[in-house]
């Protein structure tokens, strides 16, 4: 016994010298972090995205000097007879489901076209790339293409940037429209009264459809859409206006309470009154009686029932008005 327990102290201070120290851990000294590596001069990782740990130009791999744009529009023109059926005009997959080339890693590594060209080949045959019979040159060509736009897109993935959309709202038929005008806009409105010469002041058709469809107030950021704010004074013909009936005693018998809704909801309603007072009823429940008069209402209902042609068509009708 006295063997095995010396035997064992003896293997336990071998143990001990066996394993080295532990030395406690070392405190950092302050010090002004060393700033990242700036982007190269033509590099892709300039601009939106550089130096955050987000855009290309933090990766070496996919950072490449610009390409010769002779070649680049050479395979512009490669691309578009080749690949636009399968990968879209805009790179991003077209209707034969091509993969989208923003995002694909392969590109994104590829300088100039050493890992396109074996898919161009056939390496991916019997995954739907079937081999195009394109000479290494003309491969390389439409890889300074691909890349010419990965390195315009502000993001990875977005279509490269170019001019701002012209949206064309006069696809209706103005005979059509003007049927659906006196059916359901003439009791309110008429193209010799309120809304004479509508064409005239608004020569953006847009403008003018966004203006009708929301019933002058517009709507949005500072168009006057918010609730019952900017609906204007009590003799605006647009402006929220209430008549509020207060229970029997609270006023003289006959009497009622009317201007221009300033705060309505469930506690409290606040009228300007025609003198430019404001007053003040508490509400609860139902009670006291408010009768609200919103002439933009009608407007509110036909949202639920226009259709995308009916809009175009009294678009088209009202542009005739001058």
């Amino acid at each position: 016994m006295l063997l095995r327990n010396c035997a064992a102290a003896a293997a336990l201070a071998a143990l001990t010298f066996v394993m080295p120290p532990q030395n406690p851990p070392a405190t950092a000294s302050p010090q002004t972090p060393t700033p990242p590596p700036a982007a190269e001069p033509g590099g892709r990782g300039q601009g939106r995205g550089a130096g955050r740990g987000r855009g290309p130009g933090t990766f070496p791999a996919q950072q490449r000097p610009p390409g010769d744009p002779a070649i680049i529009e050479r395979g512009r023109a490669l691309y578009g007879v080749n690949c636009t059926s399968c990968h879209g005009v805009d790179l991003r997959g077209g209707q034969l489901n091509g993969p989208n080339l923003l995002r694909s890693q392969l590109m994104l590594n590829d300088q100039e076209g050493e890992l396109l060209l074996p898919i161009v080949q056939g390496a991916r045959a019997e995954k739907g790339m079937p081999p195009l019979p394109l000479p290494p040159d003309d491969v390389k060509a439409v890889a300074a293409y691909i890349h010419s736009v990965l390195a315009s897109a502000q993001r990875q993935g977005s279509p490269p940037p170019g001019p701002e959309p012209i949206l064309n709202v006069l696809v209706g038929d103005a005979a059509a429209g003007e049927t659906y005008f006196a059916a359901k806009c003439s009791s309110c409105h008429s193209t010799t009264g309120n809304l004479a010469g509508i064409g005239t002041r608004f020569p953006d058709a847009k403008a003018l459809q966004n203006f009708w469809v929301s019933g002058g107030r517009g709507g949005g950021r500072g168009g006057g859409g918010g609730g019952f704010r900017g609906a204007g004074p009590p003799n605006n013909a647009r402006a929220v206006t209430a008549t509020i009936t207060l229970p029997a005693g609270e006023q003289p018998a006959g009497e009622n309470i009317e201007g221009r809704v300033v705060r309505y909801d469930d506690f409290l309603i606040t009228l300007e009154l025609e003198d430019g007072s404001l007053r003040t009823v508490r509400r609860e429940g139902d009670k006291p009686k408010v009768e609200i008069r919103d002439p933009l209402e009608p407007h509110r209902a036909l949202l639920g029932v226009y259709t995308d042609k009916d809009i175009h068509d009294v678009t088209a009708y009202l542009v005739t008005v001058k």
